[in-house]
């Protein structure tokens, strides 16, 4: 494999020296891409560079070698952040809104408010709540009680000085001297006005879950620096809860991924399953003779609608059904072939997570998250199609 670049200054990739076109890489390579990596993450590049592919792109010889098999897999990506505990989550509030008050009160000095630092005070309940929960006998629970109304106290405190220096920022009690250290503290501003809110909602969890016992409170946060996290239960015995975004992937033959979707709410995994085969068949002109998943993604309806479709096997298990019919069909060979080839999705994704680091997003943000799925994808692609050339070199 040669790496060229056009005059133009694009990377370009071939697999002969004479070798001059490669369409979706070299749209996707353009130094113009740039600009979606840092703004919209690599999912609108990636898609402008799928949508091309029909002509004599390396990438279509491995995808388009038959292109008669089509798995669909979901996985969650984990966010880096800490096991949220609502002690922990009350600090971490705290914690932030005391270090942006110490920034503010170094640039406008003594006037205004005066800060009260209480991160030692809010440091100790946190303490006292973990050694409390570790404890054992009938009094833990009143005790672990009376620990969260003192955090909650304190907390509710910080957040008070918080809005009292939001306040004197905006009427113009706490100022800057020059015009650049005004940018610096309307910054700072922001960021008082992006964190109090989430830290409130926290305050309100907090006092709901422990001192009230509803675990189910309306905009529940996991993390105060990555507010879109989600709770995710999948089943698994070795991680019960994840926290992070659903990932869907597709898989066609020689194990390249023609398709990945990022979601900001989780989906029902039964809604997934028509839409991913309709991108197919829009990225490949038809649908595949072969559709595989797991259990969640089974409905009749879905079956359905891909047989209406052209899908002429689809190997998705009903794992609830009571009809001996049904068992009989999920019993047959072509379709037991079929969940035997499913199962390469889900290496696929072990791979994605423990090659690419798709196990946990390292970027901050919706954005980043975009990105970080993207850019493992991508690499993933590469090495096959890599993989693929190597072993179908002619000379």
């Amino acid at each position: 494999m040669l790496q060229q670049k056009s005059a133009e200054g694009r990377a370009r990739v071939a697999n002969t020296q004479d070798s001059t076109s490669n369409s979706e890489w070299d749209i996707f390579c353009r130094p113009t891409r740039n600009r979606y990596v840092g703004r919209r993450g690599l999912f609108a590049a990636y898609e402008q560079a799928q949508s091309i592919r029909r002509g004599d792109a390396i990438g279509n010889r491995s995808l388009q070698s038959r292109n008669h098999t089509h798995y669909v897999a979901g996985s969650v990506v984990e966010r880096n952040i800490h096991y949220p505990t609502d002690s922990g989550l009350l600090g971490d509030g705290a914690r932030v809104l005391t270090r942006t008050m110490k920034k503010i009160t170094e640039l406008t000095g003594r006037a205004g408010t005066k800060l009260r630092n209480r991160m030692r005070t809010i440091g100790h309940r946190v303490m006292e709540i973990a050694r409390t929960s570790r404890s054992k006998g009938p009094q833990v629970q009143e005790r672990l009680k009376q620990g969260y109304r003192k955090l909650l106290t304190t907390t509710r405190k910080v957040v008070n000085q918080a809005k009292r220096f939001r306040k004197e920022i905006a009427s113009g009690v706490k100022r800057a001297k020059d015009h650049e250290q005004k940018l610096v503290l309307q910054g700072l501003r922001k960021d008082l006005e992006t964190m109090l809110p989430r830290v409130r909602q926290v305050i309100r969890q907090s006092r709901a879950r422990v001192l009230g016992g509803d675990v189910h409170v309306a905009g529940k946060l996991v993390s105060i620096f990555e507010p879109s996290t989600e709770v995710i239960r999948k089943g698994k015995a070795s991680k019960p809860t994840e926290f992070g975004k659903m990932v869907k992937i597709q898989e066609a033959e020689n194990q390249i991924i023609t398709h990945y979707q990022v979601f900001a709410k989780r989906p029902n995994d039964a809604d997934l399953l028509v839409p991913a085969v309709q991108k197919h068949e829009e990225q490949f002109g038809r649908v595949p003779q072969l559709v595989a998943g797991d259990a969640g993604f089974y409905s009749a309806s879905n079956e359905a609608e891909l047989s209406e479709m052209g899908v002429k096997q689809i190997s998705v298990p009903n794992r609830s059904t009571k009809s001996p019919e049904r068992r009989r069909h999920q019993k047959k060979r072509s379709f037991r072939r079929g969940q035997k080839w499913r199962t390469g999705v889900e290496g696929r994704i072990s791979v994605l997570k423990r090659r690419h680091g798709l196990n946990r997003c390292r970027y901050r943000g919706d954005a980043g998250m975009q990105r970080w799925v993207g850019l493992g994808v991508i690499a993933d692609n590469l090495i096959n199609i890599g993989r693929f050339l190597a072993a179908n070199d002619t000379g």
